[in-house]
């Protein structure tokens, strides 16, 4: 524990606090403020994003050019904004942190926190934050409890129970063991680990809240509907997959009340998070997001981006503005119950890595995991996942549903990739007990080939 993180935490929970109650006009000029202090301290120490955005500095915001991850990682050390930081040597640093199995939330040269991407959808990401920066990440993951209206404090303790990797370059693991304190009694879970064992610790930790990737809680809120997990949190948090609406349905169906989906990446921190109403309010104070379409053109509320420009307003070592994620999600208006003006997030509709890409009669058609959803929500008791390979599509179904057969599962999914316009698909159905899952341990419902990705 790191007594002036935590307090650093605990005093930017209470500031925020006071921005549940600001209008459009209050959010709006506090993001133009954030934006120019933002762009003056990266043109003032970043050599990348002063030529990235030459003959722009004045520029509107949507004026200028996106930057990918591909862009960032080969101009890392340029676009550092400080001169004692250098991509090689945090790579070893996270290399040694993964091979000494060492404690994550310690800061490296006692400044620094860092955590990288897995690179599944192509190169692997390097982020880095220093003690303000990542004292905001954490403020910003912790916003979600506040949000949801589960309290923590002193006099009560909240006891979270995390579902994830325990991979220490993840940046659960690091968000994990930078909260683990008195006040937020942690215990890390391997996503990975056997179901008995999850289970045993699970039921002897009793958490108040219980975090994890979609494709973990899933099971588990079997486990508890069959009786052997016997726990009751105050609230369920699914966070870093997609969380159907049929996952919901059968944790609310566990544990009583419905899940919050909290939207955040590793690059951002939290992102949205959703109140007690259970809509989702962008963190509109921490960053500015625009869904665009595929030119790189915004859409409008209610229409769903091809991908999305994240700009955060609290980075200052490694400046991240107009940010390029694969992200597809719709924006509504602004307004609720809870009486927050943050715009609502509608849906993330998936994310292009997601997505498959097959032949069809009038050459590439893509196919969205959505058509997935609509057949193997049902048929996957614990889960599903769809892998392309080079000749094949192959389901993966983590138990069969009552009811369900492969043969039927089989047809559906061959019918609707055939409705879909895709060319003859050779569709393989198979049961297995353990979904595949990547370096970070999440399991994504639909993998694509890696050089369509």
């Amino acid at each position: 524990m790191d007594p002036s993180l935590i307090a650093q935490v605990l005093f930017l929970r209470a500031a925020w606090r006071q921005r549940d109650h600001w209008d459009d006009a209050h959010i709006t000029a506090h993001q133009e403020h954030a934006l120019q202090e933002l762009r003056r301290a990266a043109y003032a120490g970043s050599e990348f994003y002063r030529h990235h955005h030459a003959g722009l500095h004045n520029a509107p915001l949507d004026q200028l050019p996106p930057v990918t991850k591909a862009d960032l990682m080969e101009h890392f050390d340029e676009a550092l904004t400080t001169p004692d930081l250098r991509l090689a040597d945090l790579e070893n640093h996270l290399r040694a942190l993964t091979q000494a199995g060492g404690d994550p939330g310690l800061p490296w040269q006692g400044k620094w926190w860092a955590a990288a991407t897995a690179g599944t959808t192509g190169r692997r990401g390097t982020f880095v934050w220093n003690r303000t920066e990542w004292a905001t990440v954490l403020a910003s993951y912790a916003r979600a409890n506040d949000w949801a209206g589960i309290s923590a404090g002193i006099t009560r303790p909240l006891k979270m129970a995390l579902v994830s990797s325990r991979i220490p370059t993840h940046q659960s693991a690091v968000v994990g063991a930078s909260l683990r304190s008195r006040i937020v009694p942690a215990l890390r879970l391997d996503v990975t680990a056997p179901m008995e064992e999850t289970v045993a610790a699970l039921n002897g930790f009793q958490p108040r809240i219980l975090v994890g990737y979609a494709s973990a809680l899933k099971p588990l809120a079997a486990e508890q509907r069959a009786g052997r997990l016997r726990i009751a949190p105050q609230g369920v948090m699914s966070a870093s997959e997609v969380l159907s609406p049929h996952a919901a349905a059968e944790l609310e169906a566990a544990w009583g009340s419905k899940p919050f989906d909290v939207y955040a990446a590793t690059e951002t921190a939290g992102i949205a998070s959703p109140c007690t109403y259970r809509n989702r309010h962008v963190y509109e104070d921490l960053l500015i997001i625009e869904p665009v379409d595929t030119a790189g053109n915004p859409v409008p509320n209610g229409t769903t981006g091809a991908k999305l420009l994240v700009t955060v307003l609290f980075s200052r070592t490694l400046p991240l503005i107009r940010y390029e994620m694969s992200d597809t999600i719709k924006l509504g208006g602004r307004g609720c119950p809870c009486g927050r003006s943050f715009t609502v997030l509608q849906d993330i509709e998936g994310r292009l890595e997601d997505v498959l890409h097959l032949p069809g009669e009038q050459g590439t058609i893509h196919i969205h995991p959505i058509v997935f959803h609509h057949i193997l929500d049902e048929a996957g008791y614990n889960g599903w996942q769809v892998i392309q390979e080079p000749t094949k599509v192959r389901v993966l179904l983590a138990g069969l549903a009552p009811g369900a057969s492969t043969e039927n599962v089989r047809t559906a999914v061959t019918a609707a990739l055939k409705k879909a316009g895709a060319a003859a698909t050779d569709v393989e159905v198979h049961i297995t007990e353990h979904l595949e899952r990547t370096t970070l341990g999440k399991a994504p419902f639909v993998r694509a080939l890696k050089e369509t990705q």
